[in-house]
């Protein structure tokens, strides 16, 4: 049985925190491989309008590039509307029978179960993974396997600000995103 984590989100950008979650889990939880999963339209949150798809795709195939364990996974941007995990998982389950599903998320989402769609059922489809973050609750009434991962507070939404006012993002992104989004002139460079 192959051991998958998956990591879902924006990814827009995909910085070194993403990574850094990523390369610890796969290590920890002794996972076969860790799924990039960038979603269409998550549930819980606005997608800023700043970046297409594509070039989310591409600034994430740029950060994962080097580490063989690391690939992407891009079902939840095929599918039109709301991203709810319940479909991904049992997608995933029918297309892939013989993987175990690790879902990772952060402490902000660990907060956040009792609202996903259809979570009773979710549980039995996939184990989660929490993250600790501080400042955040890690108590929940659902199954739930926790990694230490050292704390980085970085975030999306810090780096566009970063870009926005003109500021440096150098170490907080890998250079090849840094590197294409310039070329491309996202987030007001």
């Amino acid at each position: 049985m192959k051991k998958v984590g998956i990591l879902g989100g924006t990814f827009n950008p995909p910085h070194i925190g993403h990574l850094l979650i990523a390369n610890v889990v796969l290590e920890s939880l002794e996972l076969d491989e860790i799924w990039f999963m960038p979603n269409h339209e998550p549930p819980h949150k606005k997608k800023p309008d700043s970046v297409k798809d594509q070039d989310r795709v591409k600034m994430l195939e740029r950060a994962i590039r080097g580490n063989p364990s690391f690939r992407m996974q891009l079902i939840e941007l095929e599918r039109e509307g709301p991203s709810y995990t319940i479909d991904t998982m049992k997608l995933l389950n029918e297309t892939y029978k013989d993987h175990q599903f690790f879902f990772i998320i952060g402490a902000d989402m660990i907060e956040y179960l009792p609202n996903w769609h259809q979570i009773d059922e979710l549980v039995k489809l996939v184990q989660f993974v929490g993250v600790k973050r501080p400042s955040y609750s890690h108590q929940t009434d659902y199954p739930v396997l926790y990694v230490d991962v050292p704390a980085i507070d970085v975030s999306s939404s810090m780096i566009r600000d970063r870009f926005k006012d003109g500021k440096t993002v150098k170490y907080l992104l890998p250079e090849d995103v840094i590197s294409y989004i310039k070329e491309n002139q996202l987030y007001g460079t």
